[in-house]
């Protein structure tokens, strides 16, 4: 069965519960401090266009204070996963239209996350089976997921200094992009292994010209990029992700806190929308760049710990976090603010073959606390890929 998008009034919540008072996002009212984050789902058509489904996907989840869309690749060649959605083609725009108006319809409010794979990409998922590029020629540690089943990981291309200023102001052109599309705003994915955070980590960058060698030209590329999508499109309508010590994809970090330090001091003038933090217990991120930044800091814990309610209200309401990003638990519950409100337990995570899939089951067909219905058994999909 599908259910239908239901308008989330921001007044029909209760007050006085740490995850349901209201938020003023840089100009942007945000009705509750939960923010849906980004997750791969794989519902895009062979061409990258974003489909009806996925419109009834996010409008299904509008009562999230904020929305961050899956990650998409600010150009072609950045593009990881196969049935990804894209954001540089005509059709592709009009398709987040329609996704962006079901949220918005719904009452909600959604950023489009731009990411670009780096070496996690393969040939069989490039236009032209052309070749991942990356900081230096480092290949991935994990097999890729293609149409064909898993592939090897290649060695990536390293990007001439050319290129990697290209890049970062093809962030601007794709957060202009985004804005055609109806987003609100954009992030940037500075995490979890993918070209940005692979410039961060001193494993993966192995460069001596501008862009490595120093904690300053490790930086400089994330700086670049986050500084041309904020003179596109305004700071406050830009965020940043990051996942200090993150090992995701064979990355290495060997000492992250001053990179990070540096990272922070280099942005803060900027005056972006927030940055959104994943925290790890091998560094203490939320704990050590808390008081390092003085804009609105989005906290997850997800990458290390099952996100609860409990320790999802515990992270706004001990001041490390002004808002905090759910993640799997929203697969699962499409009304995640809603069970909060009304007092009920989020439906626990079941098997990933639920995550990713071509079709609407195990991602419209998920039902509302407060809706009779019924949901049926897993069904294994061909090329699933752990998250």
């Amino acid at each position: 069965m599908t259910t239908t998008t239901t308008r989330i009034e921001a007044a029909a919540l209760p007050t006085g519960h740490p995850l349901l008072a209201s938020y003023d996002l840089s100009g942007l009212a945000l009705p509750n401090r939960v923010l849906m984050a980004p997750m791969t789902r794989l519902r895009a058509d062979a061409h990258g266009v974003p489909t009806p489904l996925m419109a009834e996907y996010y409008g299904q989840r509008a009562g999230a204070g904020l929305i961050v869309s899956e990650g998409i690749a600010p150009v072609a060649g950045g593009r990881i996963h196969p049935l990804q959605p894209g954001l540089d083609t005509a059709g592709q725009i009009d398709g987040w239209r329609t996704v962006t108006g079901a949220v918005h319809a719904a009452g909600g409010r959604i950023f489009a996350q731009l990411m670009h794979g780096g070496r996690n990409s393969h040939p069989a998922n490039l236009p032209g089976g052309g070749t991942p590029v990356a900081p230096s020629a480092v290949a991935a540690a994990d097999r890729v997921h293609t149409l064909d089943g898993k592939a090897d990981p290649v060695v990536p291309r390293a990007l001439t200094e050319e290129e990697v200023r290209g890049l970062a102001e093809a962030h601007a052109e794709a957060a202009r992009r985004a804005v055609s599309a109806g987003f609100d705003g954009v992030e940037i994915h500075g995490a979890n292994s993918y070209l940005v955070h692979q410039f961060l980590a001193d494993g993966t960058n192995l460069r001596t010209d501008r862009y490595g060698g120093s904690v300053a030209g490790r930086i400089r590329f994330a700086v670049e990029a986050v500084e041309a999508a904020a003179g596109a499109i305004g700071a406050h309508r830009v965020g940043l992700r990051i996942s200090p010590g993150n090992t995701e994809g064979g990355m290495v970090e060997r000492d992250p806190a001053p990179v990070y330090h540096a990272l922070l001091a280099a942005l803060a003038p900027l005056g972006l929308a927030y940055l959104h933090v994943t925290d790890d217990p091998r560094y203490p991120a939320l704990d050590d760049l808390r008081p390092r930044w003085a804009g609105t800091l989005v906290g997850n814990t997800g990458e290390h710990a099952e996100t609860t309610q409990e320790s999802a209200t515990a992270l706004v309401a001990s001041g490390r976090a002004d808002l905090v990003s759910v993640g799997r638990p929203y697969i699962f519950n499409p009304d995640v603010v809603e069970r909060i409100a009304a007092g009920v337990a989020w439906t626990p995570i079941l098997g990933k073959d639920y995550h990713y899939g071509s079709g609407p089951h195990g991602y419209v067909d998920l039902p509302r606390h407060d809706a009779v219905a019924t949901l049926r058994s897993p069904v294994s999909t061909r090329g699933n890929i752990e998250e």
